[in-house]
């Protein structure tokens, strides 16, 4: 199974905690999960495990989805993740602990499942300058070609539209101050 695009973990995360809160925005969740019905979205197994993890409402969420997850266990990903480790390890510029905390993560992974099956990676990271000693997953992405973008350019390419439902309760009506 593939998908055209890879969230990190961090794309979950901070929909969950900020722009699309899971029992304020629910049509954000059920958007997702048509995306991924119809293999538009998935993720790793190491993001998958990352999040799963914990004990929130996210990690429950993310454990009924198991069958959207892509191993990274193919010889194509192996040989871009050893290409991607590479780089971040002979790059001039970044510096541990960087390096490592970047390699021990998910994030490699992610780009070299996303490199490997020609898929995009959405992620917050933001890109940092060329003189950052820190790894980020905007930077790598660059360095293998690898589109990246945020939900919001997702949600954007995929033409997503969170309308209310005037049926349902609470929906329309308000209280206010």
């Amino acid at each position: 199974m593939s998908f055209r695009y890879l969230l990190d973990a961090n794309a979950y995360i901070q929909a969950k905690n900020f722009h699309y809160r899971m029992e304020i925005v629910p049509g954000f969740w059920d958007w997702l999960d048509l995306q991924m019905g119809q293999n538009e979205v998935g993720t790793i197994d190491m993001v998958f495990d990352e999040l799963t993890d914990g004990t929130d409402h996210l990690a429950d969420w993310a454990a009924d989805r198991k069958k959207r997850v892509v191993t990274v266990d193919d010889e194509r990903t192996q040989e871009f993740f050893a290409d991607v480790a590479n780089h971040v390890m002979s790059h001039p510029v970044y510096e541990e602990p960087h390096t490592s905390l970047f390699l021990a993560g998910a994030d490699p992974w992610l780009i070299a499942s996303a490199a490997a099956t020609g898929a995009s990676v959405i992620t917050h990271e933001a890109r940092v300058p060329a003189s950052s000693k820190r790894v980020k997953i905007p930077n790598v992405c660059e360095e293998f070609a690898v589109p990246y973008f945020s939900t919001f350019d997702l949600m954007g390419k995929l033409s997503a539209r969170l309308v209310l439902d005037p049926e349902a309760p609470g929906q329309i009506e308000g209280k206010s101050g």
